[in-house]
């Protein structure tokens, strides 16, 4: 039976991203069919927001080098939405030569993460950014911002409230529709992250712009979601099967499994729309196909033969 906590919100949606980000980092390249399917699943569970691919260049992301071919074959109805990320005008130009009417930008707070995983800048990167989101706009995209390493770097330790929003001003700024904080290797607790989305608030984006993004590295994620949502959030990043990582920064591990928030929200009584059991299936699926067991503790625990199935 739900157990309500006070001051949480009545719904959560959540931004489903095990197709991208949790696929990329995986040894396994996964086939487009194959991946096509997982986001059927995924839609199937009740998920409707979920970040299909990326249009980075294949040499750097062999994992979803299959973005074309993948957007040719998903399902399509009015209610599902299938953002990409887009790291320059060049993977734009692929993304909308594909029809797609959903973007997100890979933003860094730190110059160290910034110059490893796009070979820039702080500075220089969102000078790369800026024509991506202008033309996206212009051809009446929702374009998302995402800011990494807002809680800790692993080259450069602690990182500054006032730098993550200064790096995240500067992206909304642009014109971004939505910004997604991520503790990108998960060093993160409650108290750093109501301090951050309160800084971020105080710089006028309000928390009906804001998504929340946690690595479960120091088994953080689900604590630090609910500060977020203590705090107005009502966006969630999570991935089935708690698939992923960060190519760039090894000490990432797994996001957020979606079902363990699912498990969470539900025992609150925060409606998300996802049938739990169908969802859970899928990621069991999907372990399959990539030879190892799932690491979300909600998998394990409903799977075949434990004591809670």
């Amino acid at each position: 039976m739900a157990t309500p906590l006070p001051g949480l919100p009545e719904r959560v949606t959540i931004y489903e991203v095990g197709p991208r980000d949790g696929l990329q980092n995986e040894d396994t390249v996964v086939p487009a069919e194959v991946k096509a399917e997982f986001v059927t699943r995924l839609a199937d569970a009740g998920l409707r927001t979920i970040e299909t691919t990326s249009f980075v260049h294949p040499k750097w992301v062999p994992q979803l080098a299959d973005a074309e071919e993948l957007l040719g074959v998903l399902p399509r109805s009015p209610e599902l939405r299938y953002p990409v990320l887009v790291p320059n005008e060049r993977g734009l130009d692929r993304a909308l030569a594909r029809g797609v009417t959903e973007i997100a930008i890979f933003g860094s707070a730190t110059e160290t993460f910034a110059r490893r995983n796009l070979n820039r800048t702080v500075d220089e990167s969102l000078a790369m950014f800026a024509p991506v989101v202008e033309r996206a706009r212009a051809q009446g995209l929702w374009v998302r911002a995402y800011v990494s390493m807002v809680c800790g770097d692993p080259w450069e330790g602690d990182v500054p409230v006032e730098q993550v929003v200064s790096v995240a001003s500067r992206m909304m700024d642009m014109g971004c529709s939505q910004l997604s904080l991520g503790d990108t290797i998960g060093v993160g607790t409650p108290g750093r992250v109501t301090a951050l989305i309160q800084a971020i608030t105080d710089a006028g984006i309000g928390t009906d712009r804001l998504a929340v993004h946690f690595h479960d590295t120091y088994g953080q994620a689900l604590a630090n979601t609910l500060a977020a949502l203590q705090a107005g959030v009502t966006v969630v990043d999570a991935s089935a099967g708690g698939l992923g990582g960060c190519p760039y920064a090894e000490s990432a591990t797994g996001n957020l499994a979606t079902e363990d928030l699912v498990w969470m929200l539900d025992g609150l009584g925060v409606q998300t729309g996802v049938d739990l059991r169908k969802l859970v299936s899928t990621s069991q699926w999907m372990a399959g196909h990539l030879g190892r067991p799932s690491p979300s503790r909600v998998v394990q625990a409903l799977s075949p033969g434990s004591e809670q199935s």
